[in-house]
C-alpha cells in the first residue's frame, strides 16, 4: 500500500467539523487481493458488525484501509466517529481516506498499523496488534481532566491542548483564558500547593483556624514514632509527610510491631513521617470548588465479598476484570493490587490469598480507601450538614486552594464532626474527581462542571474572533479590522501572510495564515480581539484552529491554487472557503457581487446573520437583502453606506481612506466595505469604524506587498504581491485610473500553478497593460523559462506581442527594462513581488539616491 501523503486535520476541515486524519493513497498498479476481507476478519476477531460488513466484500487494499483504521482505534479505546473514502475525480489513481479520531497519536499509529496489517494479510503473514493500546494509555486524557473539558465544551468554552504529551490545557481564548492541568487551575496558588503537600503544616494551619484535626507529630526516626504513639495513647495512623494517593499509609497501628512495620513502609516514600491519632470511622472525601461544596463521597477500601467457594485471589481476579477497572487513572476505577500491603491487611483479618471467605463476608485489601489503590466510592453529598460544609470551605480557604479535596474521617457524615470526634486528616491539591463523576453507588455529581463554574462564572471564555478568507484582499481586510479595533483600545492579535501581530508588534514573521499561527493568537493572554486571515492552504493542511468564530468574511472566490491538494475547480475552492463561513456563530459577511459567495448563504445556519457588501448600490442581491430587513455595506457616489433595512447611514467618503489611492483602488474599497460590516456586527459604532478606516495606511511598514506606492524618478511604481488573474486585473484597473500616460506591467506568477492558469494570467495582463515585461520568481519545480513561456503564450492570445512584450527572467533586469519603457508620469506595476530589495537593487546602479530614499521609507 502506497500512502503518498498523510495529514492531521486538528480542527474543523473540508470533511468534518471535528478532527480527522487524512491519508492520500496512490493506487496505481494496485491489484485485487482474493480473500483479503476474510483474512482481515480473522485478524480482527472482536471487530464491530458494521466494520465486518464492509470488510467482507473488500477486494483491494485501499477499500480496507478506512474501516480497519476506525476499528483499530475502537479496539484501542480511542474511537473516532466519522470516516469516508473518496476517489479523486481528476486523478483516478489517487484515493483520499479520512478517519475521525479521539487521540491524534493513536490515529497516526492506527494508520501505520492498518497499512502493515493489510499488507500482512495480502501476503498471508501473521501480525501483532498489541502496541496500539500502549499508545492510547500514553496519550489519553486523564479521567479528571476529561470531565472538566467535557463540562467546558457543554458550556461552549473552547479548549486547546498546550502540549502533545502532558494533560495541560487552555480553556477559553486570549485575555479570557484559564489554564488547567488535571484539577489544578491557573488560579491555584503555588504556595497553597506547597502547604497541602506538607501534611503537618496543613494540620497546624487548620488547627489554628479552628478546624478539627487529629493530634500528632512529624518524626524521622522509629524511636520518635514510638514516643509520639505512646503520648497519643491509642491506635495511630502512620503516613509519609508529603506523599499522595494513599501511598505509604497504614492505619490503626496498635502495637510496637505494627508501628515499626508502618514506619518502614512510610519511609519508602519520604524521609519524614507523620504519626497521628487514628480517627475511628469511615473515610470521606469532600470536593470544594471556589466557595462551595461541589460533592462528597464515602470512600470504601478495595474489598471483595466471599461466595463460600472462591479464594480471595480468584475473587480479586474476577473484580479486576470489571470493565470499569483499569490501570492507573485511565478508567472509572483502578484495579486492586495484590502487593505486600494487601497481604498485611489480609493477615490482620486472618486471611491469605488462598483463603476462601464465607459467603457474604467482606474482606478488605487495603487500610485506606483511595481510588488509586482500588477503592470504591458512594455519593453522600446530600447528607452533609451545613456546619460540615462550612468547615470544609474554611479548610480550603485556610490553605489557599481554589479546588481542594478535603479528607474526613468520622462515624457518620450526616452528623456534625465535633460531636463524634471526627476530623479532617488531609487537604489535597489537584484532587481526583472520578469518584464524584462516577460513584459506585449514589447520585453522580458533575464535579467537572463545578470546577468550570468556579473558574468562569457566567463567562464563556471567548474573545471576539473574526476570520477572513477569500482569493484576494485577505491581508488588507484583516489589517483594516485590526487597526480599527486597536484604535478603539483593544489589544488585538492578527495573523496575515506577513506574520503574526500582537497589539501592532510583529512577533512571528512569515506566511502565518494557518492553524499554528491562529493558535498563537488565541493562546496569547494579552489578546482581547482576534482577526485571523485564513488561507486555503492552512485549512487543507491542518484544519481550523478554532471551533467557531464570531464573524466570518468571504471576500471573493476566483481561480487560484487550482490543481493543488485535490482542489481542481473554482467550485471546489469555494467549498473550501465555505468551511470558514460554516463556523461563524454570529454573522457571515459575503460579497454580493461574487456568485460563489452568494451561494454560500444557503449552507449557513439560520441563526447566523448575513451581511452583504457591494461596490454597486443597485446590486440585486444587495437590494433584495435590504428589502428583507438585512444589513449591508455598499458604495454610492464615493460614500461608504451602512444600511439596516430602511435606515442608511453614511460612514465616510472612501477617497479619504489612504489605502484606496483617492478612490482609484476599488479592490481596497471593497476590502473596506467588508471590514466595516465585520466591525459593525461586532458592536463598533459608526464613528469608530470611520476613524479606523480613515487612518489605516497601506504602505510598506503597515501592509507590505499590498499596493505599496513609490516614486522612482517621476515614475509611479505600484509594488504588489499579485499572482493570479483577478489580482492583476484589479491592479491594472487601479493603475489606469492614476495616469493618463503609459501603463507598464512587470509580471510573474508562481510555478506551481497549472499551465492553463499561467496562460490565463498572461492573457489578463495583456488586456490590462500597454507594455509587458515577463520575469520569473518561484518556479517550484519547473525548468527555467517554462513559466515565462506560458505567460507569454497567454499574452499573445491577447494579441500582445512585438515591441510591447519583453522577457527578462532575472527580476532586477525585468524592473530595469520596465522602467526604461516609462516616461515621468507613467505608472509601472510590479507584480508577484516578494521583497523591497527587488526594487531597490534594480534601481541602485542608475538611481542610487532613489534606492536609498526608498530603503529609508521602508525601514
Amino acid at each position: 500500500m502506497n500512502i503518498a501523503e498523510q495529514r492531521i486535520l486538528r480542527g474543523p476541515n473540508l470533511y468534518a467539523a471535528s478532527p480527522c486524519l487524512l491519508a492520500v493513497l496512490d493506487i496505481a498498479g494496485e491489484r485485487h487481493a482474493a480473500g483479503l476481507g476474510t483474512r482481515l476478519l480473522a485478524a480482527l476477531p472482536a471487530i464491530s458488525a458494521e466494520a465486518a460488513a464492509r470488510l467482507s466484500d473488500c477486494k483491494a487494499a485501499h477499500e480496507a484501509l478506512e474501516p480497519v483504521v476506525m476499528e483499530l482505534q475502537r479496539l484501542a479505546g480511542a474511537p473516532g466517529t466519522f470516516s469516508l473514502t473518496r476517489c479523486d475525480a481528476a486523478r483516478p489513481q489517487r484515493v483520499r481516506v479520512v478517519c475521525g479520531y479521539t487521540v491524534e497519536q493513536v490515529a497516526a499509529q492506527a494508520l501505520r498499523t492498518a497499512a502493515a496489517l493489510i499488507t500482512a494479510c495480502e501476503r498471508q503473514q501473521a501480525f501483532d496488534l498489541d502496541a496500539l493500546r500502549d499508545t492510547t494509555r500514553r496519550h489519553a486524557i486523564g479521567t479528571s481532566t476529561a470531565a472538566v473539558l467535557a463540562a467546558a465544551h457543554r458550556r461552549g468554552i473552547p479548549s486547546l491542548r498546550l502540549t502533545e504529551e502532558a494533560n495541560l490545557f487552555q480553556l477559553g481564548w486570549g485575555s479570557r483564558q484559564k489554564r488547567l492541568q488535571a484539577t489544578i487551575t491557573g488560579a491555584t496558588n503555588h504556595v497553597a500547593v506547597g502547604i497541602a503537600s506538607d501534611k503537618q503544616l496543613t494540620k497546624t494551619l487548620l488547627d489554628q483556624a479552628g478546624v478539627p484535626v487529629p493530634a500528632g507529630a512529624t518524626v524521622s526516626t522509629l524511636e520518635d514514632a514510638l514516643r509520639v504513639a505512646r503520648r497519643l495513647g491509642g491506635p495511630v495512623t502512620v503516613k509519609p509527610l508529603d506523599a499522595n494517593q494513599g501511598k505509604g499509609v497504614t492505619v490503626a497501628c496498635a502495637t510496637r510491631e505494627d508501628i515499626a512495620r508502618a514506619f518502614d513502609f512510610a519511609r519508602k516514600y519520604g524521609p519524614r513521617v507523620i504519626v497521628e491519632e487514628h480517627l475511628q470511622g469511615r473515610d470521606y472525601r469532600v470536593l470544594v470548588t471556589g466557595r462551595k461544596v461541589a460533592a462528597a463521597s464515602w470512600r470504601r477500601p478495595p474489598h471483595v465479598t466471599g461466595d463460600g467457594v472462591s479464594t480471595i485471589r480468584a475473587l480479586v481476579a474476577i473484580e479486576n476484570r470489571n470493565p470499569a477497572r483499569g490501570d492507573g487513572h485511565a478508567n472509572i476505577l483502578t484495579k486492586i493490587p495484590l502487593d505486600d500491603l494487601a497481604l498485611q491487611v489480609l493477615a490482620q483479618q486472618g486471611y491469605d490469598l488462598d483463603a476462601v471467605p464465607p459467603e457474604g463476608r467482606v474482606v478488605d485489601l487495603r487500610g485506606n480507601a483511595n481510588l488509586s489503590t482500588g477503592g470504591t466510592a458512594e455519593d453522600v453529598t446530600d447528607l452533609l450538614p451545613e456546619e460540615t460544609r462550612d468547615i470544609c470551605i474554611r479548610a480550603a480557604r485556610t490553605i489557599g486552594l481554589d479546588v481542594a479535596g478535603i479528607d474526613i474521617v468520622c462515624q457518620d457524615i450526616a452528623r456534625p464532626l465535633r460531636g463524634q470526634k471526627g476530623g479532617i486528616i488531609e487537604v489535597n491539591a489537584a484532587p481526583g474527581i472520578r469518584m464524584h463523576q462516577y460513584p459506585s453507588r449514589g447520585t453522580p455529581r458533575d464535579a467537572g462542571a463545578a470546577i468550570v463554574d468556579a473558574l468562569f462564572g457566567e463567562d464563556d471564555g471567548r474573545i471576539p474572533v473574526v476570520a477572513v478568507t477569500g482569493t484576494n484582499g485577505k491581508t488588507t481586510t484583516s489589517l483594516l479590522i485590526a487597526h480599527a479595533t486597536r484604535l478603539a483600545g483593544l489589544t488585538t492579535g492578527v495573523t496575515t501572510t506577513e506574520g503574526v501581530y500582537i497589539d501592532g508588534a510583529r512577533i512571528v514573521k512569515g506566511d502565518c495564515t494557518g492553524y499554528r499561527s491562529a493558535r498563537t493568537v488565541l493562546a496569547s493572554p494579552d489578546v482581547d480581539f482576534a482577526v485571523l486571515e485564513t488561507a486555503r492552504g492552512g485549512l487543507l493542511k491542518r484544519g481550523l484552529a478554532f471551533d467557531h468564530c464570531d464573524v466570518a468574511i468571504v471576500l471573493n472566490v476566483s481561480a487560484d491554487h487550482l490543481g493543488l491538494d485535490g482542489i481542481d475547480t473554482v467550485e471546489e475552492l469555494a467549498r473550501v472557503k465555505r468551511v470558514i463561513a460554516e463556523r461563524a456563530r454570529r454573522a457571515v459577511v459575503l460579497n454580493a457581487e461574487d456568485d460563489h459567495c452568494v451561494a454560500m448563504s444557503d449552507a449557513l445556519r439560520h441563526a447566523v446573520e448575513i451581511l452583504y457588501f457591494s461596490l454597486d448600490p443597485d446590486n440585486p442581491i444587495l437590494l433584495r437583502h435590504l428589502e428583507n430587513g438585512g444589513r449591508a455595506v455598499y458604495l454610492e457616489d464615493n460614500v461608504m453606506v451602512l444600511a439596516t433595512g430602511a435606515r442608511h447611514e453614511a460612514l465616510l467618503d472612501v477617497r479619504t481612506m489612504p489605502c484606496t489611492m483617492k478612490g482609484a483602488a476599488r479592490y481596497n474599497i471593497a476590502n473596506g466595505l467588508a471590514a466595516a460590516a465585520a466591525l459593525a456586527v461586532t458592536g463598533f459604532g459608526n464613528l469608530e469604524i470611520a476613524a479606523g478606516l480613515r487612518t489605516f495606511v497601506s504602505d510598506w511598514k503597515h501592509n507590505p506587498l499590498r499596493s505599496n506606492v513609490f516614486d522612482v524618478d517621476g515614475v509611479t511604481v505600484i509594488f504588489d504581491y499579485a499572482h493570479n488573474t483577478a489580482a492583476y486585473a484589479a491592479l491594472a484597473e487601479t493603475a489606469r485610473a492614476l495616469t493618463p500616460g503609459r501603463l507598464v506591467g512587470v509580471v510573474a506568477a508562481p510555478g506551481d500553478r497549472r499551465d492553463e492558469d499561467l496562460v490565463a494570467i498572461g492573457e489578463t495582463c495583456a488586456a490590462g497593460f500597454d507594455d509587458l515585461v515577463v520575469y520569473e520568481t518561484e518556479n517550484r519545480g519547473r525548468a527555467a523559462g517554462d513559466v515565462a513561456a506560458l505567460l507569454v503564450q497567454g499574452a499573445r492570445l491577447g494579441k500582445f506581442e512585438g515591441d510591447h512584450l519583453q522577457v527578462e527572467l532575472n527580476v532586477h533586469e525585468a524592473i530595469r527594462a520596465g522602467l526604461a519603457r516609462c516616461e515621468p508620469g507613467d505608472v509601472l506595476v510590479f507584480g508577484c513581488g516578494s521583497s523591497i530589495t527587488e526594487l531597490t537593487e534594480a534601481i541602485r546602479p542608475t538611481s542610487p539616491a532613489t534606492a536609498s530614499r526608498i530603503e529609508a521609507e521602508t525601514v
